[in-house]
């Protein structure tokens, strides 16, 4: 079964999960904070990563995700939308970029407000 990695100036968590799953879904089951408005149906853009090990071994975009992807903050050739990018047999390392981020943390208002009493959000660049 192939791991994931999350990396945010937040979190680097790291789970196992079944070839085919999205990673997405390996999101939740680690913890990582990836923002998803659209619950996941490739309606939006806030499941945007970018894939710095593993990307060739991913289900291949589909033209809905490459259209979704035009609308996201800083594409790169290495980004894609988690709801849509299934695993294959190789390891993955997924940085979750800001968009992202900041979807989750509007998606999750305690854990945000956790964070601001904490003093680690927003996250200092």
């Amino acid at each position: 079964m192939p791991k994931v990695r999350f990396i945010s100036p937040l979190q680097d968590l790291t789970c196992e999960v079944a070839k085919g799953t999205p990673i997405l879904e390996a999101a939740e089951i680690a913890g990582a904070q990836v923002g998803h408005s659209c619950g996941g149906v490739c309606a939006c853009s806030t499941c945007h990563v970018y894939v710095r090990q593993g990307l060739s071994s991913l289900s291949e975009q589909s033209d809905q995700e490459m259209d979704r992807l035009d609308q996201a903050f800083d594409v790169k050739p290495t980004s894609r939308l988690s709801c849509q990018a299934e695993l294959g047999d190789a390891d993955v390392e997924v940085f979750i970029t800001e968009e992202s981020l900041n979807a989750f943390m509007d998606e999750n208002p305690d854990v945000r407000k956790a964070l601001l009493a904490e003093g680690k959000w927003p996250v200092k660049k």
